[in-house]
């Protein structure tokens, strides 16, 4: 084969609907992932004639059409495809018959929806934090809200060696608010609250971008073609530059 069909062996497991890149990295870094029986170096790249296997597992062409699911997580179930050491693991839980895996995370105390496919190019655009797609949640803490915490919310916490980027909050009720953000650090609301001396007490998702939350707790659904087409257009300049 010619070089320039070469691939990145991450990019590879993504574009074959198995992981994100990220968790392919993840895999390589532990030995989990082998060419042609070696275990490779990360970055290697791979060609059409190599066989690639993940924990002796052959890799191919995915035969199933790709699957898009929006999932209402119940508390205590962990966004994690490694079904060996999570034993509350999200796969288990909604035991689709073909292999999906969840376009990021939603922490195990917290609730709401998340979104499950087997298409690992839909996962690496919707990620991309530069894109700013929204996240709504509904948030309950341990202290009556004022409007300096509101505001300090609003226009942005330090947390993790960063200002987290500005966004919407509405009060609901004297210890619930709604907030919208449009990045996703990890913990990112709960980190935030304790910065301002809050703990959250209950978290629900209920919105990515264009999808609602409306199925029962531990319950799932198939995204509708016009939620599809809707969520293809807003992540059709994932790749392109940053500039607009």
């Amino acid at each position: 084969m010619k070089e320039k069909e070469a691939t990145r062996i991450n990019k590879f497991l993504s574009e074959m609907g198995y992981c994100s890149r990220r968790a392919a990295d993840k895999l390589i870094d532990q030995g989990r992932v082998t060419i042609n029986g070696k275990v490779p170096e990360m970055g290697t790249k791979i060609t059409l004639d190599d066989e690639v296997r993940v924990d002796g597992e052959l890799i191919s062409e995915p035969q199933e059409k790709p699957v898009y699911i929006a999932f209402n997580k119940p508390i205590g179930i962990v966004c994690t495809t490694d079904t060996r050491v999570e034993k509350d693991n999200i796969i288990d839980f909604i035991n689709y018959p073909s292999r999906i895996f969840p376009i990021g995370r939603l922490d195990k105390p917290s609730e709401g929806l998340i979104l499950l496919t087997n298409d690992g190019d839909i996962v690496n655009k919707i990620l991309r934090a530069r894109n700013k797609h929204q996240k709504e949640y509904i948030v309950t803490v341990d202290r009556p809200i004022t409007k300096a915490f509101l505001e300090k919310m609003a226009n942005g916490v330090p947390i993790l060696d960063r200002v987290t980027r500005k966004c919407e909050i509405e009060q609901i009720d004297k210890f619930q608010f709604r907030i919208i953000l449009t990045q996703g650090l990890n913990r990112q609301i709960r980190r935030m609250c304790e910065y301002l001396g809050y703990n959250v007490t209950a978290l629900k998702r209920i919105r990515i971008m264009n999808i609602q939350l409306d199925v029962p707790v531990g319950k799932w659904r198939y995204l509708s073609e016009k939620e599809l087409s809707e969520i293809n257009e807003m992540i059709s300049d994932s790749t392109k530059t940053h500039h607009k």
